[in-house]
């Protein structure tokens, strides 16, 4: 993967600026010191920031956080930085760690390509979590889409061979886009096994169903209650990584 391909590259973020309520201004303002990591352009050192040796996954995009808190409560061996660029919602997740104690989260407040090109080593990422990233659903913008290939490849190559690349979607064409980008990956094997990229979301195959570890959010359970789709895709890198 040549990074060089990412380093001016569309952000795939807005501008805009959710409600940020005081109670998440308050922990923000408090808890970021203790709990934020600052960009830099060094590879962290997970021993370091956490101060044991663990298995690393990084969420890109946390949203509220309740995802981020639930999985790394029940997984306390593990150990998890949250990348995240909207206030409101570091803020919400740090109310969060602190409510729940949790010792093996740190955030890093900033655009995940960058963290993800100078803040995190080769091969050294257990999984990648991108849970509902934004669908920029209006054709002209698609191209601010997270998962594509020069994204997707540079991801590939901070997991460690044998690591995944778990996402998930509500938008049957970004879940389509998904997988033709994801499939098309030479170093990514599909945990689902048989590929078959369609334009028709019941006729293409290589979706896996939502694993226990991915909890059902409440606007997931809300969705599913109006019939929408959630779609799947674990993506797990090549022993030998090519």
């Amino acid at each position: 993967m040549n990074d060089d391909r990412v380093h001016a590259h569309i952000r795939s973020f807005s501008g805009r600026r959710g409600h940020f309520t005081s109670g998440q201004r308050s922990a923000y303002e408090s808890l970021l010191p203790r709990y934020g990591l600052p960009f830099t352009n060094q590879p962290l050192d997970p021993e370091v920031v956490f101060g044991r040796r663990a298995r690393l996954v990084l969420e890109i995009g946390f949203g509220m956080g309740e995802t981020t808190t639930r999985i790394a409560r029940e997984h306390p061996d593990v150990d998890y930085l949250g990348v995240e660029v909207y206030p409101a919602g570091v803020g919400s997740l740090l109310r969060q760690i602190e409510e729940h104690d949790l010792t093996n989260v740190r955030i890093i407040q900033h655009d995940a390509i960058e963290v993800l090109r100078d803040m995190i080593a080769p091969a050294s990422l257990d999984r990648v979590h991108v849970f509902f990233p934004d669908p920029w659903p209006k054709a002209r913008h698609h191209k601010r889409r997270l998962i594509r290939p020069e994204v997707v490849g540079l991801i590939a190559s901070r997991l460690a061979p044998g690591g995944a690349l778990h996402c998930a979607t509500d938008w049957a064409h970004y879940a389509l886009q998904m997988l033709a980008v994801l499939a098309a990956e030479p170093s990514l094997e599909n945990m689902a096994g048989e590929v078959s990229v369609s334009d028709n979301i019941d006729q293409a195959r290589g979706f896996s169903p939502r694993p226990d570890a991915r909890p059902l959010t409440k606007f997931e359970r809300r969705g599913i209650g109006l019939g929408h789709g959630v779609w799947d895709l674990l993506f797990v890198r090549r022993p030998d990584g090519a």
